[in-house]
């Protein structure tokens, strides 16, 4: 169901999804990561990384974030966890340019990104909780790749779903999908129906009515 379910992700904004997962009782809704490269809301699959102090898990050295890349599928979203409070980027320039050759939709960080201008000049979209210069080499380490991040107050497993644009960001369960699209469409649907009322010239104190304020309830 992942492609035809980024698909119908991608066709609705995140404030929908938010209603909608409202309306359903169900978590998943970080703000506070705004979008600092590329242009308009992206959508996909999850890949996660988590980013820390420490010491990395035994093998081969890789740098922080290649594992994600190589293994990203295109589509895939790639979604990070720094949260050491340590200010050293979690995703950097090279990063951008093989994630953009790979396909890769975009990125979700919950900490500071670098080389953000090289992202702007690939239209590669990046959201992220702040920018910094400095590097994660001899700072941070990555300490898994596909496990569970924490990005705000939602825990994000790989394979889950994810929106982002210029209002938030909205995680979603693979059991859950179905249900969180059809109410967001229905959602959207509705409010497409109250702009064009009010386009037709109903007043809008009627058209934001009592019916509207409580479309949300079960």
């Amino acid at each position: 169901m992942s492609a035809a379910a980024t698909e119908r992700l991608l066709r609705l904004d995140c404030c929908a999804v938010s209603d909608a997962l409202d309306k359903l009782k169900l978590p998943g809704v970080v703000s506070g990561l705004p979008q600092l490269s590329g242009s308009g809301r992206i959508a996909g699959t999850v890949i996660t990384i988590r980013i820390g102090t420490g010491t990395p898990p035994p093998g081969p050295v890789r740098h922080l974030g290649t594992t994600a890349v190589e293994s990203a599928k295109p589509g895939d979203v790639i979604v990070v966890e720094q949260r050491s409070g340590v200010e050293a980027g979690s995703w950097g320039g090279i990063l951008t340019l093989g994630a953009k050759l790979r396909g890769v939709a975009g990125v979700v960080a919950d900490g500071p990104v670098r080389d953000i201008d090289e992202a702007k000049g690939l239209d590669f979209p990046v959201f992220a909780r702040s920018c910094t210069a400095r590097t994660a080499r001899g700072r941070v380490v990555e300490l898994a790749t596909n496990g569970p991040v924490e990005i705000g107050s939602v825990t994000v497993n790989a394979g889950d779903y994810v929106l982002a644009d210029g209002s938030g960001v909205a995680f979603i369960k693979p059991a859950d999908i179905g249900r969180v699209l059809d109410a967001a469409e229905a959602i959207a649907a509705r409010e497409a129906a109250m702009a064009q009322a009010l386009r037709e010239g109903r007043p809008i104190t009627e058209v934001m009515g009592a019916n509207y304020e409580h479309m949300l309830k079960a």
